[in-house]
């Protein structure tokens, strides 16, 4: 017997679900409030841009099933799959539907990201032991891209082009770590660009999905302003109380040397 090399495999029968792990998840969803909050914070009068309540955790549900692509987004169409979720939309839809964000959208989106974070946390034990520690860890990392017609794409720090992320980590030493906070910016942009502010976010959202003891942020100079002090003829890490209307908190900042 010989193995037949031609074989293409067809996901084509109408009872069979691939993603069933998303119906619980969705669930949760539903309870944290994601549908109802998009719907009060997300506003695109653009063509393509009506229904964001329902094509939000579209998305999301899509990437949640591995989906790292538009194309890849048919995934939520295949199989049984429709009558499992309702409102599903077409690939094309939710492309065009990404295409007609601006960054004043994209700060919306953060503002519903925060609150369901927040409201997460009230349905599930997202952060155990956050009464007493949480640690906020602040950095940024450049994700290389393809094509010559990616918008912001450009060569940083890395020599790499792509795009900059700043992501910010939530985490206590007994959970696993969350993102609270994501800002994507220009390859090319400074690491302590908009981080005051994002930083701000970030510990105000922590403090209201429940760090209320210790809170210390960590990050490394290379996200703290120019105008911070050069110590030592060694390394060291610096420790300032964060004032509350950032959010409170202990900062621990790697700074450079002299």
């Amino acid at each position: 017997m010989r193995v037949c090399h031609d074989v293409t495999p067809v996901f084509d029968d109408p009872n069979l679900v691939s993603c069933a792990g998303l119906v619980p998840v969705l669930q949760l969803a539903e309870r944290a409030g994601l549908q109802r909050l998009v719907a009060q914070h997300v506003e695109l009068a653009k063509p393509g841009g009506v229904n964001a309540h329902l094509k939000v955790p579209a998305l999301v549900a899509g990437m949640i099933a591995g989906a790292d692509s538009i194309d890849d987004m048919a995934l939520l169409r295949h199989g049984a799959m429709g009558k499992l979720f309702s409102g599903v939309r077409a690939p094309s839809t939710l492309g065009t539907f990404l295409r007609s964000f601006t960054f004043g959208h994209v700060r919306q989106l953060d503002a519903v990201a925060s609150r369901l974070l927040i409201n997460l946390a009230g349905q599930v034990p997202l952060l155990p032991g956050a009464a007493e520690l949480t640690y906020v860890d602040v950095d940024d990392t450049l994700r290389q891209t393809y094509g010559y017609a990616k918008q912001g794409a450009s060569r940083g720090y890395t020599g790499v082009k792509g795009l900059n992320a700043l992501l910010a980590i939530v985490s206590t030493p007994s959970s696993a770590p969350v993102i609270a906070a994501a800002r994507l910016r220009k390859g090319s942009t400074n690491s302590a660009r908009g981080a005051d502010r994002f930083v701000s976010d970030a510990l105000i959202t922590a403090s209201k999905a429940g760090a209320t003891g210790t809170l210390v942020l960590r990050a490394d100079s290379a996200s703290t302003s120019p105008a911070t002090p050069a110590v030592g003829p060694t390394p060291a890490t610096a420790h300032q109380q964060v004032p509350a209307a950032h959010g409170g908190g202990t900062g621990s900042v790697s700074l450079p040397r002299k």
